[in-house]
């Protein structure tokens, strides 16, 4: 019996069955009709597949062996065809009877597959682009290539390149059969990226009590290009223009204000050149409701957005123009307490700090109630959950809105006080627990207090080897027993630094190696199986450094510090030992670096012991540290540039005292607090014990044991501008003085200003460097060739800092410096007002690996004249490893 076929055009089944079927099955024409035979599906095939699973397929089609079947029209194959259609899964479906028995018909479904993805070829995109976008289309061959899978195609590129700022993104996609595998083609896709669109201008119609300026200046992601141009931007407008005009600036005496020549010039002159001015449609959203809380924080809580259109304009670029209505000001009125038991109304209204007649803000609202916490912490809601209340709620009601005047009633919900039960801690992998457990502040069995909490999250993120942005505490609250569980979700990240540098410099080259541990275990260090490469997990501290040029200069340091010793008490002890040698030539040829390195040279070895402790008073962020300290120098025919002290040994045995306090928020990039330390170092009066005749003494012999007293104050302060802007302010003073005057100064400790700051090979063994960017040691012979051994100096800096980078594997931020400095080599030459002042711009980068790199571009203010130009004045500064002082 011949087969019979039909595809989905199901509208000839009739035609095709009555032409297939014997007579027998039809209806006689014209004679005495048969009764027609009820069939059952005997059995359902299909074939044609390579790639899928057939018996799965039988599954999808819906029909069952024994179901019924009529061979004119019948639904259910109709049916069949159209789920498997839906499946998105085959380029062409037929369907046969391949046999009929008594009344069983035998179907098969004879599929082709749509081609697989063989190879994903892009055009016109570099390497960069090609790999961001495989990245995220996550494509993989032998996938089934579907209108689906292109339109998903069409629709990551076009928002890749949208982010961007291409707006204008043409996608073709073009399909090639691939030979290296069956039923596999080549899709190549044609990117046409076109022009950069960019905001040509955005322009505000209705903002009568608000300035154009302030408004961009509160969309953050929408800004406009910078313009220079006799024309104005804003020629075009669909809700009509409302230019600040010159008379109006005349007549509001604008040239008095910056805000109002910026708004005067907008449309001619924008000095924004680093900043982005791409579309960001989601931005965008985000900056319109950034522009109503703006206007929530000048009174008008009614204003909104009424319309906003996004057209080009005829050079391309994007107009935006947004139309809105501000409503009336509104300020605060009468404001009531209602359910504080525990503070006064007086109490909690001084803390409120809003007084009737003060313009409405919702946002100052909102933060001194606490809903939104103050980073102050001068707030109702820290006022309370310092105290415990973790549960309590705030709730202002307005009462009556009278005019313009808003009459309010807070409503307190107190709540048990809440005690601290379990604290957890995750997210660390290598680091001991009990290594961030003794740095919390938020105990078991102790009252909850959101400021532990905040101060719990500084304390962990200065450890240096936890990400300070990833420190995320969450208290879990149980209200029935008034218990809160708190778990501690923090991230690690690298801490230990390698140091791999070679340099030329001062005539020679210098090669270093280091390396720093800073999570290090001593407890591990016989254990080989937690290697990798070291011991790590107790928080420990182990650094080893090596500075060589061969045959003139090497210097090896280690030190170790366990900062918990004992591990009960926040008590650091710090060992250091040290060694080095450098030398120089006999000056028979134009470099010091040549002739007999045996002739010249200073060697000096040493170490020390020091311990720390946290303090309670004035409170927990001081720390007090006492140590001892001896170092030895023997100079062979090495001049230190002082007397006449060449030759012999001096041995320098000290005690030192510091006392700091550290309250910034995190080491890397501070945003907030203050560093301040004062140091008092002091040796033996060794002069004053015995009856020496010192005017008869020889230098060696004067020095053979150093004696002198020291002081060094160092003040460092940060303070958040805007966001992740950043101002720091510091200011630094060092004295030496000396116990018998006959004697004098000490021909070390005393200090080097000028230069990089950075010791290396120099003449400065002994003396602490004190950097000034813009100028080389010493002023350049500007001042006494003896600011190298200066005895007092004062150095004050002024930072503004931005980041362009927070991820803890590539600390990025840029800053732009003012510095004061000088240094003088007694009281009688002393004078704080004679500074020698530089400014400039500077970049550091922070790796884990290898720490902090810096470079900076300093120009000296006080070297420019006097025939100078402006290139020789300037200095550039590298920096590896630390920020000098």
């Amino acid at each position: 019996m011949p087969k019979l076929s039909f595809r989905f055009a199901c509208s000839f089944l009739t035609c095709l069955l009555a032409l297939s079927l014997p007579a027998s099955a039809q209806m006689g024409m014209g004679g005495p009709q048969t009764p027609a035979v009820e069939y059952v599906i005997g059995e359902i095939k299909v074939s044609g597949t390579e790639y899928l699973d057939a018996q799965l397929l039988e599954t999808v089609t819906g029909l069952n062996v024994g179901d019924k079947f009529k061979l004119e029209n019948d639904p259910a194959v109709s049916k069949a065809i159209r789920n498997m259609w839906g499946q998105q899964l085959f380029s062409d479906i037929r369907v046969n009877i391949n046999k009929i028995e008594g009344n069983k018909v035998f179907l098969e479904f004879i599929i082709k597959e749509r081609p697989r993805l063989g190879q994903l070829v892009f055009k016109n995109l570099n390497k960069t682009q090609e790999t961001e976008i495989k990245d995220k289309l996550n494509m993989v061959t032998h996938r089934m290539v579907t209108p689906a899978l292109k339109k998903d195609i069409d629709a990551v590129i076009k928002k890749y390149f949208r982010e961007k700022g291409y707006n204008n993104t043409q996608i073709r996609l073009s399909e090639r059969r691939d030979t290296s595998a069956v039923n596999t083609i080549v899709l190549t896709v044609d990117v046409d990226k076109g022009k950069k669109v960019h905001i040509n201008q955005i322009n505000f119609v209705g903002n009568d009590h608000v300035m154009d300026t302030r408004l961009k200046g509160k969309l953050k992601g929408t800004k406009e290009m910078p313009r220079i141009s006799l024309y104005p931007a804003d020629k075009y407008s669909i809700y009509g223009q409302e230019h600040y005009t010159l008379s109006q600036y005349l007549g509001d005496l604008g040239f008095l204000s910056p805000s109002k020549t910026l708004e005067l010039l907008n449309p001619y002159f924008r000095w924004n050149f680093f900043s982005g001015s791409k579309f960001n449609q989601s931005k965008y959203e985000e900056d319109k409701n950034k522009l109503l809380a703006y206007y929530n924080t000048l009174g008008y809580r009614d204003a909104q957005v009424v319309n906003d259109t996004i057209y080009t304009a005829p050079d391309g670029n994007l107009n935006i123009e947004m139309q809105v209505a501000e409503g009336k000001k509104y300020y605060f009125g009468d404001i009531e307490w209602r359910g504080n038991t525990k503070h006064s109304d007086s109490l909690l209204s001084r803390i409120l700090n809003i007084k009737r007649g003060d313009v409405f803000n919702q946002e100052h609202f909102d933060n001194r109630l606490g809903s939104i916490p103050s980073p102050e912490g001068m707030d109702i809601g820290s006022l309370y959950m310092d105290d415990g209340y973790l549960f309590f709620r705030v709730n202002p009601i307005e009462k009556s809105i009278v005019g313009d005047t808003i009459n309010y009633e807070i409503q307190i919900m107190e709540g048990p006080q809440a005690t601290i039960k379990d604290i957890t801690i995750s997210g660390n992998d290598r680091t001991n627990d009990h290594v961030l457990r003794r740095e919390l502040y938020t105990l078991p069995g102790a009252k909850f207090s959101r400021s532990d909490i905040i101060r719990s999250i500084r304390q962990v993120s200065n450890l240096g080897f936890i990400d300070p942005e990833k420190v995320n505490p969450i208290p879990k609250p149980n209200m029935a027993d008034g218990t809160v569980d708190i778990d501690y979700n923090v991230a690690e990240k690298s801490s230990d630094q390698l140091e791999l540098s070679a340099g030329y410099g001062n005539g020679m080259f210098m090669g270093t190696v280091g390396i720093s541990f800073n999570n290090f275990s001593l407890n591990n260090f016989f254990k080989f199986k937690e290697w990798d490469p070291l011991p790590m997990g107790d928080g420990q501290k182990l650094s080893i450094r090596y500075q060589s040029n061969g045959k003139w200069f090497n210097s090896a340091n280690l030190s170790f510090t366990e900062p918990w010793l004992g591990g009960r008490k926040p008590t650091a002890l710090s060992v250091n030992l040290m060694y080095g040698r450098q030398a120089y030539g006999d000056g028979s040829s134009i470099s010091y670096l040549d002739g007999d390195p045996t002739q010249h040279y200073l060697t000096y070895w040493g170490g020390g012991v020091s311990l720390s402790k946290r303090l309670r008073w004035p409170d927990d962020n001081f720390v007090f540290s006492y140590g001892l300290n001896f170092q030895q120098y023997r100079l062979k025919d090495y001049a230190l540039g002082i007397e006449n002290f060449t030759n012999g040994t001096s041995n320098n045995l000290f005690f030192r005292l510091t006392l700091a306090r550290n309250s910034v928020d995190q080491p890397i990039y501070p945003r907030s607090g203050a560093n301040i330390n004062f140091s008092f170092q002091f040796t033996p009066p060794y002069s004053l014990f015995e009856d020496r005749d010192i005017t008869n003494e020889t230098d060696e012999e004067r020095y053979k044991w150093i004696e002198y007293h020291k002081y060094r104050f160092t003040a460092e302060w940060y303070q958040r501008i805007a966001g992740n802007l950043v101002f720091k302010f510091a200011a630094k003073y060092g004295f030496l003085g000396y116990y018998n005057k006959s004697l004098g100064y000490s021909p070390f400790e005393r200090f080097s200003v000028g230069g990089d700051g950075l010791s290396g090979f120099n003449a400065f063994v002994g003396k602490d460097i004190i950097s000034h960017r813009g100028y080389e040691t010493g002023y350049e012979g500007m001042v006494s060739p003896t600011i190298t051994n200066a005895t007092i100096f004062n150095k004050y800096t002024a930072e503004i800092r931005y980041p362009f980078s927070l991820n803890p594997s590539a600390t990025i931020f840029g800053l732009a410096f003012f510095e004061a400095a000088n240094g003088w080599n007694s009281f009688k030459e002393y004078n704080p007002f004679q500074l020698y002042r530089s400014t400039g711009v500077g970049v550091r980068i922070y790796l884990p690996m290898f720490g902090l790199l810096g470079l900076d571009y300093g120009v000296g203010l006080d070297r420019l004249g006097n025939g100078t130009k402006f290139g020789d004045a300037a200095r550039f500064t590298f920096m590896l490893g630390f920020e000098p002082d």
